[in-house]
Order: structure tokens, then sequence, then C-alpha cells
């Protein structure tokens, strides 16, 4: 099939390039020069694992192009998938400028019939403010043109969303019961079928219940990891070990092991933003989410519990203290540093007085960059970009690990030991068993997991 990819964004790139490698022909258009440049010269703008390798191999091959041509864009795919970003606006809403913007571009060169998929996260009720955007630009050329206006929101973890998208453990897709809506329908089912050869994995409904369950689907997922957040702070009072928890409860099927992990906080493109959104439409509808505004303000709480153990064991004023930092981006596999905990760290320390050494395998480059907007010349300055993990330690009076990469899980500890001035270690994702760390000679710090450390 012939397929339309408008956005090169993180979820765009990869639902272009996988649809690709099932065979389809993708265009994948953006207005972004730069990035179609980079594109086209076989670089990748997001670090995602296995997308670099997808791309160059369908580009090879004839299967997707990126360019910046709108006209060329439309008249290619006989399905259009809006893939453009919805940052939250000001008030916590999702701003969908780029996504009316996308469809009004489509409604402009449109001559036959399209099939318009909102791939991006976007509130309950935007495919109507997608048709009528696209209903307005036609009705000013005078045009006849039909289409249909589909949901089919994504759930691709950053990190594994290659692996994701090739195996879906489901698919959603919402459309009306029109003529318009049922060949629609037949098309997406058509695209989707490589899928659903050993099973059924499409789940079809309605497009606002289609919009509503992007949107239940990630509040579930950060309830979750706020609420095992909260009962770490809690364990870590009452002398419990929230790993042994976790184990505990995960066990029970009604409960199950996923996002039950304490550590420092969610960040990332979605979880966040998803929340504050979905609070919004709430509050549109004059409904109240108690429980979505706690896990919320107690995300934003647990992004600083890291650094208040920190300034609990070395003093309020960190002047004259350094301190190594593992781990920037808010989770591995991905240089994403939207929401990451890192920075409320960096935040606490730099505030305090302290310099940093900071090393992350992938964020590096993307750090820098944000860093440079979230502290002044003067603060960015304490700020040193080491080379390697190791590099970061000498002189610190801590090691402070945030982020959970693999290559953080089996260090040296007897080097660390050696550079550091006290083999002190902040674990603000529970990486290390508490028993080990002290038969290693380490004062260990976790999330959670004070009964072993006095122990």
């Amino acid at each position: 099939m012939k397929i339309t990819i408008i956005g090169t964004g993180y979820v765009g790139l990869v639902t272009g390039a996988c649809l690709a490698e099932l065979g389809n022909d993708v265009f994948c258009l953006d207005v972004d020069q730069k990035k179609i440049d980079l594109l086209n010269s076989g670089g990748i703008p997001i670090h995602e694992p296995g997308l670099e390798e997808v791309v160059a191999r369908n580009r090879a091959a004839g299967r997707i192009q990126f360019s910046t041509d709108v006209a060329a864009s439309v008249a290619h795919g006989e399905v259009q998938f809006i893939a453009v970003g919805t940052p939250p606006d000001e008030d916590g809403s999702a701003d969908l400028q780029y996504v009316l913007a996308a469809a009004r571009n489509i409604g402009k060169h449109m001559t036959g019939f399209k099939v318009i998929v909102d791939k991006s996260t976007v509130p309950v009720g935007t495919a109507d403010r997608v048709t009528a955007a696209l209903k307005e630009e036609l009705a000013t050329r005078g045009a006849a043109a039909s289409f249909s206006v589909v949901s089919n929101p994504e759930f691709l973890k950053e990190g594994a969303a290659v692996e994701d998208f090739m195996r879906p453990d489901r698919i959603v897709i919402g459309h009306d019961n029109s003529p318009e809506g049922e060949k629609a329908a037949a098309k997406m089912k058509k695209l989707y079928a490589p899928f659903n050869r050993n099973h059924e994995r499409t789940f079809w409904m309605d497009v606002r219940s289609a919009e509503f369950t992007k949107y239940a689907a990630n509040a579930m997922l950060a309830t979750r990891i706020s609420f095992m957040n909260e009962l770490a702070n809690l364990a870590d009072h009452v002398g419990a070990d929230i790993e042994a928890v976790r184990h505990g409860i995960g066990s029970d099927p009604r409960i199950g092991h996923s996002f039950l992990y304490a550590g420092a906080g969610y960040g990332g493109s979605c979880f966040p933003k998803d929340v504050q959104a979905l609070e919004r439409t709430a509050r549109q509808y004059s409904q109240d989410l108690l429980i979505l505004r706690a896990v919320e303000a107690v995300n934003d709480k647990q992004k600083l519990v890291l650094g208040r153990k920190v300034l609990a064991r070395f003093g309020a004023d960190l002047s004259g203290k350094h301190f190594a930092v593992w781990g920037l981006a808010f989770k591995p596999n991905t240089d994403d540093m939207r929401e990451a905990p890192s920075r409320e760290l960096l935040r606490q320390l730099i505030d305090a007085g302290a310099t940093v050494a900071v090393y992350d395998p992938v964020a590096m480059a993307e750090a820098k960059r944000v860093l440079a907007l979230d502290l002044t010349p003067e603060e960015l300055a304490r700020v040193r970009f080491a080379d390697s993990p190791m590099d970061t330690l000498t002189g610190a009076e801590a090691l402070i690990i945030v982020t959970e990469w693999k290559a953080f899980r089996s260090p040296d500890f007897d080097r660390i030991k050696a550079a550091l001035a006290h083999a002190v270690i902040f674990d603000g994702r529970n990486l290390f068993e508490p028993e080990a760390m002290a038969e290693a000679g380490f004062e260990y710090h976790g999330i959670g997991r004070s009964i072993l450390t006095r122990t």
C-alpha cells in the first residue's frame, strides 16, 4: 500500500520505517528541512535501537522516502498518518496546532478518497476537529473529495519501539460506521493484516474510545509507578525493603510485575504530558480526576527524593563538594531528556553549591543542549561532561545513579571505591543489592531499602 507519514519525529519515523519494512511504499513528510536532509543523507535524528538499520535497509530498497513536499505527500498516500507532536500547552492540555495544520494541508491538496489516521496522542474529540478542518479546506476549494478520520494510537516504548511495532500486543483502531468509515476500516485491516496472521491483535471500536484508550493506558502505568514510589518512601521510614514488597505483590496475577519498580520518578514525552492532558480533558467536562492529580504530585516530589538523600547525608551546603552522576536520559536506550529526573537532581546539587561530573552512554549531546537551557552559563560551568563512567569518579564525594543503563549494572566496585573520596553510592534505580554493597564496603542508599542499609 502507499502510505504517507506526516512528521518524522519519534512516532512518525518508527511507524514509517516499520511499515516500509512490511513492503509498503512510504512517503515521510516533515517541515524541518534539516531533519529531512539528515534522513536523506543516511542519518537518524533520534536514538532508538534498531531504527537506523531498518531505515537504511528500506531506503536502499526504495520503499521509504523523505521530503518537505506537502502536495507530493498528499498525492502519494491512500492512507495519511498524522504523527506530529502534541506538546503540552500552558494549561496542561495537548497543543493540537500541528495536528490541525497537517489536516488542513491534506484538505488543500487531496483529490480522491483518503484515510486520515490520527497516530499522534490526542485528546478525546480530536477526530471531530480534524474532520472539521478537512471539510473547511475542501469547502474553500469547492472540492468534493471524500475521506474518513480514523484513530490509531501508538503504544511504543522508547528504547524498544521497533520491537513493539513489529510485535504488537494490541492494535487499537477507532472508526465510525458511515460508508466512508467502513471503507477506511477495510484499508486499515489490509494494512495491519501481517500482524494478525497468528492471532487477531486488532481491537475495533468507535473513534472516541480509541482516543481515550491511549490516555487511559498511560495514566494507568503512571499511576503504578507513583504508587510504588510512594510506598518506597514509606518503606524507608518503617524499615521495609520495597524490592521484597515488589516481588510479594507482583506474584499476584491480578497485579503482575510490570511497572512496579521504585525509583527517581518517571519522565519522558508521554507520561507527564498525557497525565496532564487527561486531567485537562476532565476539567472541561467538570470532572476532577483526584487519583491522577495525586499521581502527578507524587511524581514531582519523587524527582527530588534522590537529591534530598544526598543533602541529608552531606549537608545542605555542598560548596566545595563534587559528585559523580551516572545516567541522564529519562530511561535507558534513549537520548530523551524530556522531564528527566536527572535535570531535577542536577538543579538541587548546583543550587546547594556542588560541582558534578556526569555521564550517559547515549544522551550526552542532548544533555548538553538541554542543560544549557536549564542552567545559567555560570551554573553550567560547574557541570563536567565525562568521557566514561569511571571518568566521573575522581575526587567525587559519592556516586549517584539516576538511569538504569545495563552498562551500570556490573561495574568494577574496587575501582569505584578507590576513586571516590567516600565509599557512598546513591542508587536511584535500585540496581544493586544492599547486602552486596555492605560486603564490598559501601555505604548504600537505595529507594525504599533502608532496612538492609541499617543491618
